[in-house]
């Protein structure tokens, strides 16, 4: 017999979602605050970047969903997006020590507090572009996104940073 399949669960969540998000006030609150706690001296609990490299990949990758850069499609992510898209767009955080796209390493010395200020500055502009200044460009590795999805995953992947390094 047949497993039933919650359908609801793999459909990509819609404007209405629950899901936390960069388009949401509360929610880009409560990542603000959380920045706000970040200093130098913090220590990773998982992966190689220090803080100022964690904010520069942030800042590069919030920067592709407002259209400002666009990274080549991989081609892997163009056989296993469409498998692994849903889970990237699901309650579910990020797990630790997934792979990085080349685009968003950062491995030179970045000055902490030019950074941090630069990050605060475009997840504002974010919030309050909305999805009409969202890219229209397709994500490197899972293709097409809403903007609704764009601002999912940069909440989960600004959630998943500052984790990182317990903030």
């Amino acid at each position: 017999m047949a497993k039933n399949i919650n359908l609801n669960r793999l459909l990509i969540m819609d404007t209405n979602t629950k899901m936390k998000n960069l388009f949401n006030q509360t929610d880009v609150s409560e990542i603000l605050a959380r920045l706000d706690s970040l200093s130098p001296s913090l220590q990773n609990q998982w992966g190689k970047m220090n803080v100022g490299q964690m904010l520069a990949h942030l800042n590069a990758a919030l920067e592709t969903a407002m259209g400002l850069n666009a990274p080549k499609r991989l081609f892997i992510g163009r056989i296993l997006g469409p498998l692994v898209k849903p889970t990237y767009l699901s309650e579910k955080p990020f797990g630790r020590n997934s792979p990085t796209d080349k685009f968003y390493l950062f491995t030179d010395a970045r000055e902490f507090e030019k950074e941090k200020a630069k990050t605060i500055k475009l997840v504002k502009q974010f919030q309050e572009g909305g999805a009409d200044k969202c890219t229209t460009s397709p994500h490197s590795f899972f293709g097409k996104l809403t903007p609704n999805e764009w601002a999912i995953s940069q909440w989960k992947h600004f959630d998943h940073h500052l984790r990182q390094f317990n903030c």
